[in-house]
């Protein structure tokens, strides 16, 4: 798969991204990353990385400007984060290279309660949703909105998030599990556990890619 660098023309800002897709992708899964991060994230691009070889597609992009991310407080937006994930959605849904391809976002810290919030906005347009040592607690007041299948995955030794997961899984109402990984720290550095998050998400999304929600 060959990674392109491209411009998100959204209504006040443009926003960089890498978008990877073949003549063989499935589908499209857009990162929404945690706060501070960015599309160079390294622990998101190898989880990418993995996505591909399984021919699903991957938009790694900057929820914020360089002027932007500035601002320590905008990391922490979620109200600013959903509305950039939406409209970079709705772009993807239009544009001639992507319109084609089934969608799909993976959230990672904060990020995934951007994901789950967008998702519960687009309804069954967005197919799956995998949140990766997530905060979908900060989304709880939209959890019960979202049609999206939803995996949590979480670190067993991320003794608060997992809490926190627990209360989010609880307020879901669509199809959902929660996998917790043996071992694992928030940041799941620990070897081999990373690759297990990226394989468990595959599955998730191959499955749910060509599943009518």
């Amino acid at each position: 798969m060959k990674m392109t660098e491209i411009d998100i023309p959204l209504s006040n800002v443009t926003l960089k991204g890498n978008l990877v897709v073949d003549v063989d992708t499935i589908g499209i899964v857009i990162f929404s990353h945690g706060s501070g991060s960015s599309r160079f994230s390294p622990r998101n691009n190898y989880v990418a990385n993995l996505f591909q070889k399984h021919h699903i597609g991957t938009l790694l992009f900057d929820l914020l400007t360089e002027q932007e991310d500035e601002i320590y407080e905008n990391r922490f937006n979620i109200d600013l984060l959903v509305s950039r994930l939406i409209e970079v959605t709705e772009w993807l849904s239009k544009n001639n290279l992507t319109k084609k391809y089934p969608l799909a976002y993976f959230g990672a810290s904060t990020g995934a309660a951007s994901a789950l919030r967008a998702a519960a906005y687009f309804g069954d347009q967005i197919k799956a949703v995998v949140s990766r040592g997530g905060r979908p607690d900060l989304a709880l007041s939209s959890l019960h909105l979202v049609k999206s299948p939803t995996l949590l995955i979480v670190g067993q030794l991320d003794f608060p998030v997992v809490l926190m997961n627990k209360e989010a899984y609880d307020e879901l109402q669509t199809t959902k599990e929660m996998k917790i990984i043996p071992g694992a720290t928030h940041l799941f550095e620990e070897s081999g556990k990373l690759t297990e998050v990226a394989e468990i998400a595959v599955e998730w999304y191959i499955k749910y890619f060509s599943a009518p929600i």
